[in-house]
This record gives C-alpha cells, structure tokens and sequence, in this order.
C-alpha cells in the first residue's frame, strides 16, 4: 500500500468534498494517511480527522511561519496531545527563512523546544526547512542525534542529503520531483538508497505532473512513485513497498 507521509486534509481547500475524498483513498491504493500540524488552528481539526478516519493519523506542530504564536500554554497542550494514540509524530517543525514571518531567533527557539518535546516523548519530528539549510543542519546535530525524523519536501544539495541519511534520517519526497526543472531533487533521489525515502504529498500543496498547479491529494503519489522508480531503476512496485516499509518504521506503525 502507499502511505501519505504528510498531507493536510485540515486545509480549507477541502472543505467542500473532504469527505468524499477520503473515502476514495483504499480504492485509489492510499492505505494510511499522516495529517500533520502547521499550525495551533489546525490541531483540533487534525483530531477529528484522526477519530473519524482508521487509517487517518496525525502529527502536532507549529510551522516555523506560525512560530510567534506559541506560548507556555498553548506548548503545554501540545504536550498533552502527542500522547492520544493516533498522534504519532511532532511536525511540521524547522525553519523558514523564505516567507521570513517570524524573527530567526524565535523560530529557533522554538524549533529546539520542540526538537527536545518529540525527545521527551520518544516520537519521530517533521522538519520544515527552506532556505535555512546549514542552520536546520546544525540544529538537527546538537538537539535531534539518535531521534527519528524526515526531512520533508527535501529541497537542498544531494550531499546535504547523503549527511541527512548518514544520521538515520528519511527524505520526503513528493510531487516536485514530477517537475522538469527539478533536477536537483532528481540527483537527490539518485544517489540516495530508496531504503531513505518516503512517499509524501503535502496536499493541498505541489501537485505532481500532469496535475501541477491544481489542487493536490494522496491519490496522486502513484505518479511520485513512478518518476521515483524511474530515477532509480526500479519497478514501481518496489518503490511502494519499500516506501511503506520505511514510512511504517519512521512513524512506528
């Protein structure tokens, strides 16, 4: 089966036919799907999709754009929801410094208290990075060692990449890599083993080719899956299964 390693179900862009939607994932080959966190909105939202849907689980974070917005408080009740069982994972989490809403030293701080929470709790994080590479990279060495974590919607160099692997993380790949000028995530899928990939959409976001600029969702990761098998030399079978047992391993399913 394929499993949506990251998605976003919660967003208004499926509010017209969510349901739906979801209902056609097993018949479409979408066995489970992670509807992970961005922003403090967007957890109660996440937890009525976890309770409706068995094969519907969630990850509770603050996107780093949405840092600022984080206090003792709502930090505190992000701590008592990373222990519902079918809250599997910390994210998204990271930095941005491409949107730049928040001040660096803000989505740093709390990107660290975050980083040290999943570690307290024993669960696997989501990193969001863009244009922040060598600090994501130095935050990641002194406060994630040894922790499980994706380094999703990978967008940097293949040897960040190969260093990523090298320290037991897995590299989220979706519909970008579909996208003609995205060659260097190409290289990326490469040169890594596929034993360091998983599968993800970010839906409602990046659409795979032939579907780019549309609205995106988890019944489009087979077209992931082939460019991913193309660029590796695999079947796409493989690819599934083997992407499925990575993600199951990451998220501990």
């Amino acid at each position: 089966m394929i499993i949506d390693t990251h998605a976003h179900y919660d967003d208004e862009q499926f509010d017209t036919d969510r349901e739906e939607l979801l209902k056609n994932m097993e018949a479409g080959g979408i066995g489970l799907i992670v509807n992970v966190g961005s922003t403090i909105e967007s957890w109660d939202k996440i937890m009525g999709l976890t309770e409706r849907y068995p094969f519907v689980y969630g990850a509770i974070g603050v996107h780093p754009d949405e840092a600022g917005s984080l206090d003792e408080e709502k930090f505190s009740r992000m701590s008592e929801l990373l222990d519902l069982d079918k809250i599997i994972a910390v994210g998204e989490i990271g930095l941005d410094y491409y949107w730049d809403k928040e001040k660096h030293d803000i989505q740093k701080d709390w990107f660290i208290r975050q980083l040290d929470l999943a570690r307290e709790k024993d669960m696997p994080v989501i990193i969001h990075s863009r244009e922040a590479a060598a600090d994501t990279f130095e935050i990641m060495k002194q406060h994630a060692a040894g922790m499980k974590a994706v380094i999703h919607c990978y967008s940097y160099s293949p040897e960040m990449a190969r260093e990523y692997v090298k320290m037991g993380y897995y590299i989220g790949v979706g519909g970008v890599v579909t996208f003609k000028n995205a060659k260097k995530l190409k290289q990326v899928v490469k040169e890594i083993p596929l034993e360091s990939v998983v599968l993800e959409t970010d839906c409602p976001y990046l659409a795979p080719v032939p579907y780019r600029g549309k609205r995106n969702c988890s019944l489009y990761l087979p077209y992931v899956a082939e460019q991913i098998a193309e660029l590796k030399g695999k079947t796409v079978e493989e690819v599934i299964q083997q992407t499925e047992k990575n993600s199951r391993e990451l998220y501990d399913l």
